[in-house]
């Protein structure tokens, strides 16, 4: 039976087989040190038998072996044992030299050198690191949503039109014999179920045919989405979200302790309650904290978000702020308005160590609300009639939000450019691998 290296040392003083990829291979004299890696960690075996050692003459590292012998303990080891190995078994060879070197803390290459080589650079511990974190922040957004009721849904991807753009900045394809598009968002679809079961939510996939080349945006995106029915304010969408942000952080503690710890990365600081501040409050801070004018804009510049995520962590001991309220004109037509301050909305951003991960708010839910704001907007409502007929049969006050999960894992790790956080990436430069 194959045994994971990290249970190898629950097994002192017995004859075991762990299956992986060569990882580290060093000869001195007749004896070989081999490092396994499997999908849990790294093993150290010790091949001194001339027969095993004989199979291993040819290997380099890549190269897919079973090795069986007895379990030791030893202290110098990372896991204070190690395999007297009796025996090695080739599973698969390399058939060329690895292009890229994963087994050292530093991988010591540019961005698209480990775009270019993504198939093999990933099996490097630090790039497994990078997406098992990932996936653990997903867990958490998913056991989130669950435990407060919500109902996970699966959107269309392909679409005849844009909700927010219209087709613009949207990718399209050829259906049959009409042009459809590619979904930039799940945003009516969402609205739409608010209708069916109240609660509901969404892990996907995304596009946006922008044509910008940096180190915040990509083409192709993981959004983990939710709208929420019944709420008496849109503060309420903000506090799930705050609960989801104490969710992913403590899944972090507890299920993530070595991923952080190979790029030694921070746990992020959260507050009893997140800061939340409006944007023209958000933009006198930083004009008078930092000498930087931005106010009177609709919205932060990176700039900005930067400086007020540095104020919530030295002033609020925080990596999370919320700004609030942003301006009629920067938001979508479906924003709900502020009924004490028309020209803003009941919208917010989350930004995590200076940027972005999230955008929210309360939504209009009155087919009349939505036929006056489409008219103050030179909207056509008939452009929007599969959007509109949920609205015409009873609607409850709803909100919801988008995450950014490559963005989220980008910040946990302090990562330059998003597309480290993202398996395959795609952008204006690039479709492969």
């Amino acid at each position: 039976m194959r045994i994971l290296t990290s249970n190898v040392a629950e097994h002192i003083g017995k004859k075991i087989s762990v299956s992986g990829w060569i990882h580290k291979i060093r000869k001195m004299g007749g004896i070989t040190f081999i490092v396994i890696r499997d999908r849990s960690g790294l093993i150290q075996g010790v091949v001194e038998k001339k027969e095993a050692n004989k199979v291993l003459e040819d290997l380099s590292t890549e190269s897919v072996v079973k090795i069986s012998g007895e379990v030791v303990k030893e202290d110098r080891a990372p896991q204070g044992s190690e395999i007297r190995v009796d025996s090695v078994e080739l599973i698969s060879k390399v058939s060329e030299d690895i292009p890229v070197e994963i087994n050292k803390k530093e991988m010591n290459i540019n961005l698209d050198t480990l775009l270019d080589n993504r198939q093999v650079a990933l099996r490097s511990p630090h790039q497994q690191a990078i997406f098992k974190v990932h996936a653990n922040i997903a867990k958490s957004f998913r056991k989130h949503m669950e435990a407060n009721d919500f109902v996970e849904i699966n959107t269309p991807k392909i679409v005849e039109e844009g909700l927010e753009t219209g087709g613009a900045e949207m990718f399209d394809l050829k259906w049959f014999d009409k042009k459809a598009f590619l979904s930039q968002s799940p945003q009516m679809y969402k609205q739409v179920m608010v209708g069916v079961f109240e609660r509901v939510y969404e892990i996907s996939n995304y596009w946006r045919a922008e044509k910008h080349s940096t180190s915040r945006h990509v083409n192709e995106f993981t959004m983990m989405d939710f709208e929420m029915g019944f709420i008496d304010s849109w503060e309420e969408v903000m506090d799930m979200s705050e609960g989801f942000v104490n969710e992913f952080v403590s899944n972090l503690q507890k299920e993530c302790g070595q991923e952080l710890e190979l790029w030694k990365a921070q746990l992020p600081k959260v507050p009893k309650s997140i800061p939340r501040v409006k944007l023209d409050e958000a933009q006198e801070i930083i004009k008078k904290e930092y000498k930087h004018d931005i106010t009177g804009e609709p919205d932060l510049d990176p700039e900005g978000e930067r400086l007020i995520s540095k104020y919530a962590l030295e002033k609020l001991d925080s990596d999370f702020i919320f700004v609030t309220h942003y301006p009629t004109k920067k938001r979508a037509f479906y924003s709900m308005d502020d009924p004490n301050s028309p020209n803003e909305t009941l919208t917010f951003d989350l930004l995590f160590r200076g940027l972005e991960i999230n955008s929210g708010g309360q939504r209009i839910h009155t087919y009349e609300g939505y036929l006056e704001k489409l008219k103050s907007r030179d909207m056509d409502p008939n452009n929007f009639e599969d959007y509109l007929v949920s609205f015409k049969y009873g609607m409850p006050p709803h909100g919801g939000t988008g995450w950014g999960l490559d963005r989220i894992t980008q910040k946990v790790f302090g990562l330059d450019n998003i597309r480290e956080a993202i398996l395959f990436p795609r952008d204006i430069n690039r479709l492969t691998p």
